[in-house]
């Protein structure tokens, strides 16, 4: 790889690090704005998946006293069902249409939650939270974007930032896992994407480890209008191409 792009891709994964550290997710949408200029698709899928381990292990670990794992069970046994479910969709479905559509979604959702002081989800059940874990894996199977909706609902339940992140974060953990599975059957995991991987680890992991100290600086209100505002950008750049920016 030339030393320019080699650069860009280097900051993908420092930019990437820092967005899921401080948000807990979105890593992936970060990386993504970039390395789809200078890599291939697969290859940018496959590093968002290797990096996700980075991310959401050291996550789990910094903030291992607010996970709940019997909480996120719902949401990563509906996940497996869905994730082959996105997967098989993707030879069906137009992915530019797909793109369009779900960007739109984050923007809608975002600016609502924006003019809004809480979301007004207040019961518990297992079976929904099942439901809301199978869409993200369809979801995440389709475009490899594994936490948008669980994001989306924890900020519908108003739980504090710490909870959200104790229920989210072994989600797209366990999502990460799987769409790194399905990765490597398409045979994703090549000497080239070994090489990539370990040149971006070490930007990644420091990201990572500066974003979980802003993390620390936010309250739980600030907390939400990042993620919000995080969804919205992400929204945005899913429904302008990215030949608009080339």
């Amino acid at each position: 790889m030339a030393t320019g792009p080699l650069i860009l891709f280097l900051l993908a994964a420092f930019l990437g690090g820092i967005t899921s550290g401080v948000a807990g997710f979105a890593m992936g949408l970060v990386m993504t704005g970039i390395c789809l200029h200078i890599l291939t698709p697969l290859q940018t899928a496959s590093l968002i998946a290797g990096y996700g381990f980075v991310t959401q292990g050291y996550a789990i670990w910094k903030f291992r006293s607010f996970i709940s794992w019997k909480g996120a069970a719902p949401f990563i046994i509906g996940g497996a069902a869905g994730v082959p479910i996105g997967t098989t969709l993707l030879t069906y479905i137009d992915p530019d249409v797909l793109r369009v559509a779900i960007g739109a979604m984050l923007v809608l959702y975002s600016l609502w939650g924006l003019s809004r002081a809480s979301g007004h989800v207040e019961h518990e059940n297992v079976g929904i939270d099942a439901g809301v874990g199978a869409l993200n894996g369809v979801l995440g199977g389709l475009t490899g974007l594994s936490g948008i909706i669980i994001v989306i609902w924890c900020q519908l339940r108003n739980w504090s930032k710490d909870r959200q992140r104790g229920i989210f974060q072994p989600v797209l953990f366990s999502t990460m896992l799987m769409t790194t599975v399905s990765l490597s059957v398409a045979g994703a995991l090549t000497p080239e994407f070994v090489k990539l991987y370990l040149l971006g680890l070490p930007c990644m992991a420091a990201g990572t480890w500066v974003g979980i100290q802003l993390y620390g600086k936010l309250d739980d209100n600030t907390f939400r209008k990042a993620v919000l505002i995080l969804l919205l950008i992400s929204g945005v750049s899913l429904v302008v191409p990215f030949s608009w920016f080339g």
